[in-house]
């Protein structure tokens, strides 16, 4: 069944090979567990959202089981979603937004915005739109967006771990403390891990976190809060769309929609774009099953708005299950079910996904991998390698993978016709492009 289903034999690879895999992408995102709750249950001053804890890590697993389940089996590719980082935090910004103009249970609003995007976002699918993005765009941004990734998840597992923290002056800078445990304990990983994939390890992504893991307990830096227990409350079906009836706020709510539309829209493309180029899923500049694959993000995000969570999206840390030699939707279903099963084992789950440097090695060694995509870009035609540059630069440097693709995708046309190659950029690009423009300028965030 299995076999018939994924195509294990036909994407060179074995059930052993895409459990292993999907083991290695949970671990490296199990984070969202402890993060998601955290981020969604308190405002930036730090009062109460309306959501709690409890009912967001409910959503938060059943969510990204559904969306790893659609992926998987509608489009077969090796990518798991989960609520996204980015979207989470525009989302409280959207509800202390509809606070201040005065809306009662903002959040429910915010629930509603978040589920109104994804229908327009299913809309888009089944008129095959978001494909016709992917495909227009150029090798050379395509490799970019995957070098961009890779070095914003190597950002991620080195802040993570600690050994990057902000800085006034210079917006971030090497910690004061090396000899702090986490990065102690992140440079143990990343040695045993980098020396595993060196030594083409089965597994070695996955051994490298379990590794780590075992050092933080022994250390006594791992935390562990109990292993069994479930969630307590829900908030299924909470999104209020009373504002329909209330023409005088759809200036307020209508750009909510439009920002997370184009968030989503481009953090999936972006991802399925960098992940498909480092497992070799792109053929002749375009992706199969580009649709299927946005489609099950769009449902995903339409399933989690109804569970009580905002935006889901597809994961960057899938490029790790990638790394350890995932290649088909069983990756993305092995890690959903692993979402489901936290949901049972919710202390265990927010333990290890409260200690971010167990996962920083694994979040490093694959962007190392992904910048090998450099390589690719067309170097010596500065139409295609200076917006590949500022994607690439953009992603990390904006802590935003929209916003970075947005800055590469606005000054490629233009230098295409500045230099006579206007007719190189297809004209999907020459409309992203103005949407771009027009999405910053009316509705910046």
């Amino acid at each position: 069944m299995l076999e018939r289903i994924f195509r294990l034999k036909e994407n060179q690879t074995t059930l052993r090979t895409e459990v292993l895999a999907g083991v290695t992408t949970f671990m490296t995102m199990a984070y969202i567990l402890f993060v998601q709750p955290a981020v969604l249950s308190r405002d930036f001053a730090g009062n109460p959202t309306g959501l709690s804890a409890e009912a967001i890590l409910f959503a938060t697993c059943v969510a990204a089981f559904l969306g790893c389940l659609l992926m998987g089996l509608l489009s077969n590719y090796p990518i798991a979603q989960a609520p996204g980082m980015g979207e989470n935090f525009f989302f409280v910004t959207v509800v202390m937004g509809l606070t201040a103009a005065g809306f009662a249970e903002s959040w429910k609003v915010a629930l509603g915005i978040t589920l109104l995007a994804g229908i327009v976002f299913v809309l888009l699918c089944l008129l095959d739109l978001q494909s016709a993005i992917i495909d227009a765009i150029s090798p050379s941004l395509k490799n970019g967006i995957a070098v961009g990734i890779g070095l914003f998840i190597c950002f991620l597992g080195l802040k993570g771990a600690g050994l990057v923290i902000e800085s006034p002056g210079t917006a971030v800078r090497l910690t004061a403390d090396v000899t702090d445990p986490g990065v102690l304990i992140f440079l143990a990983g990343l040695i045993a891990t980098g020396a595993l994939v060196a030594l083409h390890v089965r597994g070695a992504i996955l051994w490298g976190i379990l590794i780590n893991a075992a050092i933080a307990t022994l250390t006594g830096q791992l935390q562990w809060n109990g292993i069994i227990g479930l969630p307590r409350k829900t908030a299924l079906f909470s999104f209020d769309f009373g504002w329909f009836a209330r023409p005088e706020t759809y200036l307020t709510i209508l750009p909510y929609v439009v920002v997370f539309l184009f968030m989503d829209v481009f953090d999936t493309a972006g991802t399925l774009i960098g992940v498909g180029e480092q497992a070799g899923f792109i053929r002749d500049n375009r992706l199969p099953r580009a649709k299927q694959a946005l489609l099950a993000d769009a449902l995903a995000t339409v399933a989690g708005a109804c569970l009580g969570t905002s935006t889901v999206t597809s994961y960057i840390e899938s490029s790790a299950g990638v790394a350890s030699g995932g290649r088909t939707g069983l990756v993305s279903v092995t890690t959903g079910l692993l979402f489901l099963l936290a949901l049972f084992f919710a202390p265990l789950a927010r333990s290890l996904g409260a200690y971010p440097p167990i996962s920083a090695p694994a979040l490093f060694v694959v962007g190392c991998m992904m910048a090998g995509n450099m390589r690719c870009i067309a170097w010596d035609d500065y139409t295609e390698a200076i917006p590949a540059f500022f994607i690439m630069t953009g992603i990390p440097f904006f802590y935003n993978i929209a916003d970075g693709i947005a800055a590469g995708l606005v000054i490629y046309p233009v230098l295409k016709l500045l230099t006579g190659k206007g007719r190189e950029c297809s004209p999907v690009l020459y409309g992203i492009a103005v949407l771009f423009v027009l999405r910053y300028a009316c509705f910046p965030v």
